[in-house]
């Protein structure tokens, strides 16, 4: 009790101190404190740096389209979508750019012909009725396409391609009413959308490569020890027994906290595992559903260990034997 109101006092302090400094005291110390925050989310996890360079070389390499006058001549203008595309689909993991990678290039193929496909279509219906055509096929398709997306499946993993889908079908074909070319048109988009897509995906996983399977393999590894480390911890600290490190042991107990909200994080991982070819230890087809189910597990536990966190941190306290009795009901299960 007496720790907690020292800790409540010293956060008042603080707080006045800062109040004292005025806003150009407050502006020198958020400045000072950056490049100190910039250092800890670095030294936090170093593949975050790695990963930074590697999306300024795929921009970079896409960028080359704009300086080489044979390439620029092909493409035209068109070429922005090459770095577009690497912007938008380079992702951490392997399994994530892949992901993104595929379901672009996908709907943007699917899209582009059913676009040219229903502006042929509205060319034989005659100058009246080519406007009317083309606006029921867009209502049609951008209606059922986002109904689609509510599907839980469907929106876990191919989300972002119904969104391209959607997106370019209306390009190619309103934009086709106006425009003449609209073949050229689809054909550089397709082929710039493809190059951009191919340069994230070579250097994601060529230059040290992220995988999404090994992380998530490593996350329910280390939920679990954390689970075991309080269970470790757990008697001394309930039955009052002797034990050096108290500030350690304390911190081990209060490491079971970080696996309460892991769930989300988990299914991402497995939705971008799943994207992901044969590496390491893990096949093709690896059975990455069951990771789900231990984390479901897991969390459970930690639930319970919740529980029972609270009952030692509990400032009315009861006798060793009805502790003993309590602990013994609580994980008969």
């Amino acid at each position: 009790m007496a720790s907690q109101v020292a800790g409540v006092k010293n956060t008042s302090e603080d707080e006045n101190a800062r109040k004292d400094l005025g806003f150009c005291g407050r502006v020198k110390n958020k400045v000072v404190e950056f490049p100190m925050k910039l250092k800890k989310l670095g030294q936090d996890d170093p593949r975050r740096i790695v990963h930074s360079l590697k999306v300024g070389l795929a921009v970079l390499l896409v960028s080359l389209l704009y300086y080489f006058d044979p390439l620029y001549d092909g493409l035209g203008a068109t070429a922005i979508w090459a770095v577009i595309t690497v912007v938008v689909v380079f992702e951490f993991s392997v399994g994530a750019t892949l992901g993104r990678g595929l379901n672009r290039i996908l709907a943007t193929f699917l899209a582009g012909s059913l676009g040219f496909g229903v502006h042929l279509l509205a060319n034989l219906s005659g100058e009246k009725g080519h406007p009317i055509l083309i606006g029921l096929f867009v209502f049609i398709l951008a209606a059922s396409v986002t109904f689609f997306r509510f599907f839980p499946r469907i929106k876990a993993r191919y989300d972002y391609g119904l969104l391209i889908f959607i997106l370019t079908f209306c390009m190619i074909s309103v934009s086709g009413y106006r425009d003449d070319e609209i073949l050229e048109m689809a054909n550089k988009r397709a082929s710039t959308i493809l190059i951009g897509a191919f340069t994230a995906v070579s250097v994601c996983v060529f230059i040290c490569p992220v995988w999404a399977g090994d992380d998530l393999h490593n996350s329910v590894a280390t939920n679990i020890e954390k689970l075991g480390s309080f269970l470790e911890g757990f008697g001394s600290e309930c039955f009052q027994k002797s034990c050096k490190g108290g500030e350690s042991n304390k911190a081990l107990l209060k490491g079971y906290c970080s696996v309460l909200n892991s769930k989300q994080s988990e299914e991402s991982q497995v939705n971008f595992a799943r994207w992901e070819p044969r590496h390491g230890r893990f096949r093709f087809r690896h059975p990455w559903k069951h990771y789900q189910k231990i984390g479901s597990l897991t969390r459970q536990c930690a639930y319970r260990i919740e529980t029972l966190n609270g009952y030692i941190n509990s400032e009315i306290q009861v006798y060793y034997y009805n502790r003993k009795y309590f602990i013994y009901n609580k994980f008969q299960y």
